[in-house]
């Protein structure tokens, strides 16, 4: 399994961003993509996740109501839609992905990783 992220850049505060993350290797239902995204000196967290089996969302209280997580299968692209972006959420996106039939915000759950991309939100 391999993903590759991209979409990052620099936005003002209130603007908006897609980030893109291309899955080669994943088959079948049975798997979920989550994002996640890291500040410099802050640990890793979970940001939103869907899951390919039924195509259930789940969001961190943080993005609820301004990201929204979204499947291409023709491309199988997961897109992460960023919305009215604010300074905090400036940090290194990563796209992960695990073959369970279940949405989860742990970091452990996720056996594939991405590369990071970038996203800075000016004030």
């Amino acid at each position: 399994v391999q993903l590759q992220a991209s979409g990052g850049g620099l936005v003002q505060a209130g603007g908006s961003l897609r980030l893109s993350c291309v899955a080669t290797g994943l088959t079948g239902s049975g798997w979920t993509i989550g994002w996640f995204r890291q500040s410099p000196g802050k640990e890793r967290e979970f940001v939103a996740a869907y899951r390919r089996n039924g195509g259930a969302t789940y969001y961190s209280d943080s993005v609820k109501g301004r990201f929204t997580i979204s499947r291409d299968n023709a491309k199988n692209t997961v897109y992460l839609q960023m919305n009215n972006l604010q300074p905090e959420d400036t940090a290194v996106y990563y796209c992960a992905a695990n073959r369970k039939n279940f949405i989860s915000a742990s970091l452990s759950v996720y056996s594939f990783w991405g590369q990071g991309t970038q996203v800075t939100v000016s004030s």
